[in-house]
């Protein structure tokens, strides 16, 4: 059985969870449902995200009320202090991929998100950050991924992304 302090805890998380749905569907009314591409409009993708954390928030809201989550893991790190270190380089990653966007386009601004959010996991698990290998992994790694997604998202779905180019392939 749950002590009262986890109690908090889990349902502070299934409250949350409700809180940032409700949210997301207050949000999604701004949002035009004109119709686009396959019928859909810009507005049904936020209100898909908003009804399924609506009802993962009542599942959680459930689960504490009838005797706490379930086959939960014990975390391994209870009371260690978090890893900064990691938090700096993801949120470095987010920060610089938002603000650059519109000056080094889509791509790389998505493929810097990815090499630093790449370093800051890799650093919290413990592996080497040492040498060349990691970054030109990462690089092509983010490249390979940040690519097909802003060309499937011009060339096919007509959904203009920033660019470095005029020419739409960069």
């Amino acid at each position: 059985m749950l002590d009262d302090r986890s109690r908090r805890y889990q349902m502070t998380v299934a409250v949350g969870t409700l809180l940032v749905a409700l949210a997301m569907g207050y949000f999604a009314i701004d949002i035009p449902s004109d119709a686009g591409y396959a019928g859909v409009g810009p507005n049904f993708l936020p209100w898909v995200v908003a009804v399924s954390l609506l009802l993962c928030s009542f599942f959680l809201i459930y689960e504490v009320r009838t005797g706490g989550f379930r086959e939960m893991e014990e975390g391994n790190g209870a009371g260690s202090p978090p890893f900064w270190a990691g938090f700096v380089w993801m949120s470095a990653g987010m920060l610089l991929g938002a603000s650059l966007i519109d000056t080094i386009g889509f791509i790389f601004s998505c493929t810097l998100c990815f090499v630093l959010a790449g370093r800051g996991l890799r650093a919290a698990e413990g592996q080497a950050l040492r040498g060349w290998k990691p970054w030109v992994m990462d690089i092509v790694s983010g490249l390979l991924i940040a690519a097909p997604v802003y060309w499937v998202f011009g060339m096919f779905l007509a959904i203009k992304l920033p660019g470095l180019t005029q020419s739409g392939w960069l």
